[in-house]
């Protein structure tokens, strides 16, 4: 008989699943606590206290102003990151706020695919699929231009786009 998958897993990583400490799912609905989405992004730029929170806030209210539609989900929850990460949907993942140790990162899961005619991008630039933009403390934020690649990643997530694309 051969061993299930199951089998083939130790004890300590199936109880590490079942206790939820290896999921990364999305958290879309509210969490324990009866926080929806929106409140955990309130308390991730609250908790962080400096200019990365003021950074935070003000490309989160930019993300909003292009698209009204935009929806907020906290996603990747795990112990280096126990407040889970802001995402920003619309359709499927627009973009991704993180806060490193001295930037503001917003990644762009589609960036390969997107035109930055002000070179808005400054790292992930190597990738095949991925974009992203470094904040550094002090930096100010093109708002046009982030408006216009925020309106490209929606383009590229709705139906028409995408099929106009793939011809």
């Amino acid at each position: 008989m051969q061993p299930t998958p199951a089998d083939r897993r130790g004890k300590d990583q199936r109880a590490r699943e079942e206790s939820g400490e290896l999921s990364m799912k999305a958290s879309t609905n509210p969490s324990p606590k009866g926080k929806s989405p929106s409140q955990q992004i309130d308390t991730i730029i609250k908790e962080l206290g400096d200019w990365r929170g003021k950074k935070l806030s003000q490309l989160r209210a930019l993300i909003k102003k292009a698209d009204p539609a935009v929806v907020e989900e906290v996603k990747w929850k795990k112990p280096s990151k126990p407040m889970g990460v802001p995402v920003w949907s619309h359709d499927g993942i627009i973009c991704i706020g993180d806060t490193l140790k001295n930037a503001v990162r917003l990644t762009f899961p589609k960036g390969a695919q997107m035109k930055d005619p002000k070179k808005l991008f400054n790292t992930r630039l190597e990738s095949n699929t991925v974009r992203a933009i470094d904040f550094h403390e002090g930096d100010t934020v093109d708002e046009a231009a982030l408006k216009a690649l925020i309106l490209d990643a929606v383009g590229l997530n709705t139906p028409k786009e995408r099929e106009r694309t793939a011809k």
